[in-house]
């Protein structure tokens, strides 16, 4: 159901670019889509939009409150979904000052500018905006890391252990502040790792892919046998449009596919599928190569989804087998974007 104008921000990159494609295809919303096209920005992931007349364009920077005041005074915004974050955990241990300005200040920016149209003050809409909603896009990275067993639900304390993490929960923290303290209409998604079409090529499985086609060693971090719960990206827009719309205000919504996978499985899998795909002399497998693990690499992650699935219905129609079969595919077929 339209509810006015839609502000998604950082969906040049991956999930946000899938989300925009989601939105326009099942539903009839109007997307004004902010992003500052850093490296993890790349137009080409919204092609298949960008003559949609309901979709527009801005490039800018969540930081700058002069620009969102604008934004938001313009289109008078019912809608955020907040996606924009600097997220790749390598490069937030060599330069963690992007990801505190970006996913802290940046978060908190959006929230004033979100707050000031829709409120007179705390607990107190404009008549206009008494159906608006904020979704923040966050990760199961901020609960830290689980040993063999356990799962994290949405009640798992926060135990961020890297400079990312800490900035997301960080982020966290302050949308559940502006819930609380003035009644802001917000809710939470807290997403296992995503992968599918147009991931950026420094993440694990598009690297795995890139590297094994270019015939150059596959690099797994460690022994390989660090696990995550891996969530097909289509899957999780579904879960971000539901929450959006469904979801009680103020309240967090694990999203994960359970899938548990060890990353050294992942990077094999993949190889199988390409010796079935694009076959070569000899098997992929022989490119894997195992290096040094990164400072503070978390063992396992893994989401219990019961509460999205029991409240609001949704459960992941992809399995890691299926989906990773599709996401080879597409890069296949796309290997300009690798």
């Amino acid at each position: 159901m339209t509810k006015g104008k839609v502000l998604i921000t950082g969906a040049a990159g991956f999930i946000g670019s899938n989300y925009v494609s989601y939105l326009m295809d099942h539903f009839d919303d109007e997307v004004v889509v902010l992003d500052k096209l850093t490296y993890a920005g790349d137009l080409r992931n919204l092609v298949m939009v960008s003559d949609n007349p309901k979709f527009q364009f801005v490039q800018g920077d969540i930081c700058d409150a002069k620009l969102l005041e604008q934004l938001f005074a313009e289109h008078q915004f019912l809608e955020v979904v907040h996606f924009a974050a600097e997220s790749h955990v390598d490069n937030s241990i060599s330069g963690p000052a992007d990801f505190i300005e970006t996913n802290i200040v940046g978060t908190f920016q959006l929230l004033q500018a979100a707050y000031k149209l829709w409120m007179e003050g705390p607990n107190q809409f404009k008549e206009k905006f008494k159906n608006a909603r904020f979704l923040h896009v966050s990760t199961d990275e901020v609960y830290g890391s689980l040993g063999e067993t356990g799962l994290f639900t949405e009640g798992t304390c926060y135990a961020p252990n890297s400079p990312y993490s800490a900035s997301k929960a960080s982020s966290d923290f302050i949308v559940r502040s502006y819930f609380h303290t003035y009644g802001l209409p917000v809710v939470t998604t807290n997403c296992s790792n995503n992968y599918g079409p147009h991931q950026h090529m420094e993440k694990l499985i598009p690297t795995i892919i890139r590297k094994a086609i270019s015939g150059a060693p596959i690099p797994i971090y460690g022994d390989g046998q660090n696990v995550r719960d891996w969530l097909y990206v289509k899957d999780h827009c579904r879960g971000i449009k539901l929450v959006l719309d469904q979801g009680n205000l103020g309240e967090t919504y694990n999203i994960g596919g359970r899938n548990e996978r060890k990353n050294l499985y992942i990077a094999q899998t993949i190889c199988d599928i390409l010796d079935r795909l694009q076959p070569k002399k000899g098997t992929y497998k022989d490119q894997i190569t195992f290096v040094k693990d990164r400072p503070g690499h978390d063992f396992r992650y893994a989401i219990d989804a019961s509460k999205i699935e029991e409240e609001l219905g949704w459960s992941a129609q992809e399995t890691f087998e299926t989906g990773i079969e599709k996401t080879v595919a597409w890069y296949l077929e796309n290997k300009e974007l690798l």
